[in-house]
């Protein structure tokens, strides 16, 4: 699990701007995803968002939506494990 609080800002699709901590980066299968919380009301327990990272035809990481639901569950599952690890850990 991440030890320091990133955050970043990322622009809907109406141009609204975005704050959003990441609260962890899991590797799986030679891909990346990173797991967000919204920072405005962070205090509470909110629910995560969920966003592959890829590389734009720049070279530049972009984040983008999970599309595939098989995909999704890998992806939910090692979450999962990875909160239920920690919760073990305390």
């Amino acid at each position: 699990m991440a030890d320091e609080e990133n955050t970043i800002i990322l622009t809907d699709d109406e141009g609204q701007e975005h704050e959003f901590i990441v609260v962890d980066i899991l590797n799986i299968e030679n891909d990346e995803y990173a797991i967000l919380l919204p920072a405005e009301g962070a205090d509470n327990e909110g629910e995560a968002i969920v966003l592959k990272i890829g590389l734009d035809e720049d070279g530049n990481e972009i984040l983008y939506e999970i599309e595939d639901e098989d995909e999704w569950q890998r992806v939910t599952q090692a979450w999962e494990d990875a909160v239920a690890e920690t919760d073990e850990e305390e």
